[in-house]
């Protein structure tokens, strides 16, 4: 199958034919496709599942390069020490200290309103291992800066990264939720005994 993308205008681009060409190679060499459908919208929060293996930051990497995406992502400070800091960031890390709970949403939720494009990307399980509850600091986040959430996934069943569904935080995380997890509950995770949406 075909790659499908539908990329709004409004969305913040890279512009580096180089990270494309090393996005779609990775993505090629595994036999992995695209499938996103992004919203035109200048700013959003991305939330990335399942998250049960490092295969998925690579995927999922690679498919943020091949379509040439500005999006920024955090990750626990300890993978920037070192050779990788560097790496990392310029292709949108952005190291966090996780126990500084709460400031991290604070600080994000200024740079949207600082900022005339941004797209912050996350993963609400926040580990690999398998979580009873997933993490609401995106929520938060897209609560206290008023943009919207789009749902990008990995599926190993069909190798494919995607992206389909945008919603509007309303206050009311059960509501709200109900279709985001039953979206999920779609995808194959690598590990399946490691992913549980809730």
């Amino acid at each position: 199958m075909k790659d499908h993308t539908e990329i709004g205008a409004a969305v913040p681009r890279r512009r580096s034919r180089l990270l494309r060409a090393i996005g779609y190679g990775v993505l090629r060499v595994f036999g992995w496709r695209i499938d996103v459908c992004m919203p035109n919208e200048p700013k959003l929060v991305v939330i990335a599942a399942p998250h049960t293996s490092n295969w998925d930051f690579v995927f999922g990497m690679a498919t943020i390069l091949a379509l040439d995406l500005d999006l920024h992502w955090f990750a626990k400070h300890s993978l920037f020490s070192g050779i990788w800091g560097r790496p990392l960031r310029a292709i949108g890390g952005i190291p966090i200290d996780r126990s500084a709970p709460g400031g991290v949403v604070r600080q994000t939720a200024q740079a949207f309103e600082n900022k005339n494009q941004l797209i912050i990307g996350l993963a609400p399980e926040g580990t690999r291992a398998r979580v009873a509850q997933w993490k609401r600091g995106f929520y938060h986040l897209a609560m206290s800066a008023q943009v919207p959430v789009l749902i990008a996934w990995i599926d190993y069943r069909t190798k494919t990264v995607g992206a389909d569904l945008v919603f509007r935080p309303t206050g009311d995380w059960d509501a709200d939720m109900q279709p985001v997890f039953a979206r999920y509950r779609r995808v194959g995770a690598r590990k399946p005994e490691n992913f549980a949406t809730g």
